[in-house]
C-alpha cells in the first residue's frame, strides 16, 4: 500500500512534465506554420550570403565543389586579395566618392525639400512634379550629354563628375525628404516663426533636429548608391585605374581570377563588410525614416 501511494505522485509528476514539453512543441510548430513564408524568404536571402562567406574560407581546389563546408579554413585568402590588387586605394576612392556625394546631396536636397514641404509659393506643386519626373528618368538617358559636358570641362578620368552633380540636389532624396518633412507638425514651425525665427532658423533649429530619421534614411540611400555604383565610375573613371572604385576593382578582379573563386568571394566579403556595418549601425534611424516618409502626400 505504501509503495502504491508513492508511485502515483511520481506518475503524476511525469505527466505534468510531458504536458509542458508537448505544449511547447505544439506552439513551436504553430509558429513555424504561421511564419513559413517569412522563414522561406529569409533562407532565400541568407543562403547566398552564407555561401559567399564559406567559399571565401575554402581552398582553391574545394571552391565550387559539392562540399559546401570548408574542409580546411584559409583566412589567408583575405590577405592574398590585398597582395593581388591595391584594395586600400580603391577603398579610399570609394569612401571619398560616397562621403562627398552624400554630404553634397544633404546640403542641396534638405533646403529644397523644406521649400517644397513647408513654404507656400506659386509653382511649388509643379516643381514637385518635375522632381518626380526627374526621379523616374533613367540615368542612361542623360549619360551622353552629361559626359560631353564633363569632357569639355576636363574632368573625365576622375570621380568628380559623379560627386559635383550632388550639389544641385538628387531627385529621389528630395522626394524622400519632402515626404518626411510634411509629417512634422505645423505648430512647431509656426511657433518658431512667431518667435521671430527666419526660414533658415526654422530649418536649422526646428526642422532638421526633428527630421533626423528621414535625413539618415536619405543619407544611407545615397551612400549605398555611391558605394555600389558601377556604371558611373566605369563611364568616367574606367580609363584611369588610379581612380577606380571597389565596384570596378571587384569586376576586374573577378575577370582576372575567375578560376579562383575562393579569392573572388574573399574580395566580395571585404567589399560588403563596410556597408553591412554602416547599415546595422544606422538601422533604427533608417527604418524609422522609411516608415514616416510615406505617411502624407
Amino acid at each position: 500500500m505504501a509503495t502504491q501511494a508513492l508511485t502515483v505522485p511520481a506518475r503524476a509528476d511525469r505527466t505534468r512534465t510531458r504536458a509542458p514539453r508537448s505544449a511547447k512543441r505544439q506552439n513551436f510548430l504553430t509558429w513555424v506554420a504561421v511564419h513559413a513564408v517569412a522563414i522561406a524568404l529569409v533562407i532565400m536571402f541568407v543562403a547566398p550570403l552564407v555561401f559567399v562567406v564559406l567559399t571565401a574560407f575554402m581552398s582553391d581546389q574545394q571552391a565550387l565543389t559539392s562540399n559546401l563546408w570548408p574542409t580546411t579554413w584559409h583566412p589567408e585568402n583575405f590577405v592574398e586579395v590585398f597582395n593581388r590588387v591595391p584594395l586600400l586605394r580603391y577603398f579610399g576612392n570609394t569612401l571619398l566618392y560616397a562621403c562627398l556625394a552624400t554630404l553634397f546631396m544633404l546640403l542641396s536636397s534638405i533646403p529644397v525639400s523644406y521649400a517644397l514641404a513647408r513654404m507656400k509659393w506659386k509653382g511649388s506643386n509643379a516643381a514637385f512634379y518635375f522632381v518626380i519626373i526627374a526621379m523616374l528618368l533613367p540615368t542612361q538617358v542623360t549619360a551622353i550629354p552629361m559626359y560631353v559636358v564633363w569632357a569639355h570641362l576636363g574632368l573625365t578620368g576622375s570621380l568628380w563628375p559623379l560627386i559635383l552633380p550632388n550639389l544641385f540636389g538628387d531627385a529621389f532624396s528630395i522626394f524622400l525628404l519632402r515626404q518626411f518633412l510634411v509629417t512634422i507638425p505645423q505648430s512647431y514651425i509656426d511657433a518658431a516663426r512667431i518667435d521671430g525665427a527666419s526660414e533658415f532658423g526654422v530649418l536649422w533649429r526646428v526642422v532638421i533636429p526633428m527630421a533626423r530619421p528621414g535625413i539618415a534614411a536619405a543619407a544611407l540611400f545615397s551612400f549605398l548608391n555611391a558605394w555600389n555604383d558601377y556604371f558611373g565610375p566605369l563611364l568616367y573613371a574606367g580609363e584611369n585605374q588610379d581612380e577606380w572604385t571597389l565596384s570596378l576593382a571587384l569586376a576586374s578582379f573577378q575577370s582576372q581570377h575567375h578560376v579562383q573563386w575562393n579569392l573572388t568571394m574573399a574580395a566580395t566579403v571585404l567589399v560588403m563588410i563596410p556597408v553591412a556595418i554602416l547599415f546595422f549601425a544606422a538601422q533604427k534611424q533608417f527604418v524609422e525614416g522609411i516608415k514616416f516618409s510615406g505617411v502624407k502626400g
